[in-house]
């Protein structure tokens, strides 16, 4: 006779595995490993160069860490919006250093620069591309377009010739050649001569220093050829920077730029190339202007004798003082101060009774450089 234990057994094991199917869920898909679309897609237009950058996907759409990822796509149309790529007009591949920071909190940036066709700039001068990117997996699928960014068509062109720049007293002249020929712009676009400078061995952003109206020098050959007085005072070949710093080097570049109107929007500018970069050493061997209307004015009943001189203050922004020089007839000339003086004032206690004086003054400024004396004036001591 069996054992009623050996007869449970078929049973028991019956009952295990069934409880054990139970548990036994439906059987999950597969990741798609899809990579999230971009969100921060950016554009900046540099004559017909178009640099797109955004940031590499770390995670999928199914919220998991991307492991692998594919191309990818560059989109662009002229025409609407972009709701899916369609034929894209290049690739590109994930940049260096994926793998590194995919486990990390750090973001890496990609980057592709496009050619605007020039065709399409001639026929839609005053509309828009639009961009976006679609990131793809390994197996060459993509969640679809990243945000898009619009890119104004208008036409850039050439900077002008001739650009250079020179010190003087006043200032950095900088200068360049309106075109011999009027050129054809666009209708409905206006055109600037923007100066960049920046201090040689910075390397931060160079600095705007001025936005110059060019229509006119595009269309008129120059303000010192072909155009009336009227006319001039909106067509300029030349800028004079006085916004540096003495005794620095500078490097001045310049490029035309294209600005267009948008109804009810800011304006929109395009910058197009660039001047080759010339390089100024702001050395100051320029003196102050020669001071004017210097005076002098004797008094001496009941007191000491002395006699005060006056002038017109010099104007420049560098100035640090004046010298004060005087001779009698005949004699040589001396200088009277010890110390540059700081007003357009000056009292000469150092007279003697029955002499004349002659009395010239000049202008110094922050490094020294001293301009030439000014007309002299002459008193007599009573």
């Amino acid at each position: 006779m069996k054992s009623p234990i050996r007869k449970l057994l078929p049973i028991l094991g019956a009952l295990i595995w069934m409880s054990g199917c139970a548990s036994i869920g439906p059987p999950e898909a597969p990741s798609l490993e899809l990579p999230k679309p971009p969100t921060d897609l950016r554009a900046a237009r540099k004559a017909d160069k178009v640099t797109l950058t955004w940031t590499v996907p770390a995670r999928t759409t199914e919220r998991q860490s991307v492991r692998y990822l594919g191309k990818t796509w560059i989109c662009r149309t002229f025409t609407g919006a972009l709701k899916e790529c369609g034929k894209e007009v290049g690739d590109a591949d994930h940049p260096a250093g994926f793998e590194a920071v995919r486990k990390s909190d750090k973001k890496l940036t990609a980057r592709f620069v496009d050619t605007l066709p020039s065709d399409a700039q001639r026929e839609h001068p005053l509309d828009f591309a639009a961009y976006a990117v679609e990131v793809l997996n390994e197996a060459g699928r993509g969640a679809g377009v990243s945000n898009q960014v619009r890119v104004a068509l208008v036409p850039t062109l050439a900077p002008f010739g001739g650009f250079a720049a020179g010190v003087t007293g006043q200032g950095v002249v900088i200068s360049w050649k309106c075109p011999a020929t009027p050129q054809s712009g666009t209708s409905g676009v206006q055109y600037l001569f923007r100066i960049y400078r920046r201090t040689e061995g910075d390397a931060g952003q160079a600095l705007k220093i001025a936005d110059v109206p060019a229509t006119g020098c595009l269309e008129g050959g120059g303000p010192n050829e072909r155009s009336s007085p009227s006319e001039q005072k909106n067509i300029h070949d030349s800028f004079l920077d006085q916004t540096f710093e003495w005794e620095k080097t500078y490097l001045y570049r310049g490029t035309l730029v294209s600005a267009i109107e948008v109804a009810g929007k800011t304006g929109v500018e395009v910058e197009g190339d660039d001047t080759p970069e010339v390089r100024v050493f702001a050395h100051d061997l320029f003196p102050p202007a020669v001071p004017t209307g210097l005076q002098a004015v004797f008094s001496g009943p009941g007191q000491q004798p002395f006699i005060d001189l006056i002038w017109t203050p010099v104007a420049d922004v560098d100035l640090a003082g004046y010298n004060v020089y005087r001779h009698e007839a005949g004699g040589i000339t001396v200088k009277l101060n010890s110390e540059l003086v700081r007003t357009p004032a000056f009292r000469d206690m150092n007279v003697v009774p029955g002499k004349d004086y002659f009395y010239s003054v000049s202008a110094v400024d922050e490094r020294g450089n001293e301009s030439a004396r000014s007309e002299e004036t002459s008193e007599t001591v009573d």
